[in-house]
């Protein structure tokens, strides 16, 4: 009996409540931007933005950060915010190749094919050619402005691809 009743004074969860735990003072906090991309990779991309959201107030608006909401904005075809927001992160880190990279899927969605060529060449450039899909898309965005007959519509259906944290390729839909 005694035992039964010291466990009840215990401090561990307790059962008598349909409600969850409250808050635990003094643990640490999760990473907001190892949080943000674990929703990422879940397809969950608003929650996503409100935990890079919650980085940024831990670290600021780095370029790191602005780079993962532009692409979970991207994610959410919110074409416009997340090309100012890709523009911003480059404004912080000029050198790198994700940021390039990402900002040329944007200008491939948004069918600015010859600006994309040149943002894909600046990404492949700071990449020293090691990426296969910053390669990929620099030759999509070749063939693309290639391709320069205007008089036949022709809708192509593709698909972006995330490989790592924050790189992403463009697939055509077979």
């Amino acid at each position: 009996m005694i035992c039964i009743a010291l466990a009840a004074c215990s401090e561990g969860v307790s059962r008598d409540t349909p409600f969850a735990p409250g808050i635990k003072t003094g643990a640490e906090a999760v990473d907001g931007m190892l949080v943000g991309h674990r929703l990422m990779d879940a397809g969950e991309y608003e929650l996503a933005i409100d935990a890079y959201s919650r980085a940024a107030l831990q670290q600021g608006m780095t370029a790191e950060v602005l780079s993962s909401i532009g692409t979970a904005n991207l994610k959410l075809s919110r074409l416009h915010t997340a090309e100012r927001l890709l523009r911003q992160a480059l404004d912080k880190d000029e050198d790198s190749p994700e940021i390039w990279n990402n900002l040329g899927v944007v200008l491939m969605e948004k069918g600015e094919i010859a600006e994309a060529e040149q943002v894909f060449r600046r990404a492949y450039a700071f990449d020293n050619g090691q990426s296969d899909s910053i390669r990929d898309n620099l030759r999509l965005a070749l063939e693309k402005s290639d391709n320069t007959d205007y008089a036949v519509e022709n809708e192509q259906d593709y698909k972006l691809v995330r490989r790592g944290t924050s790189d992403y390729l463009i697939r055509k839909i077979p």
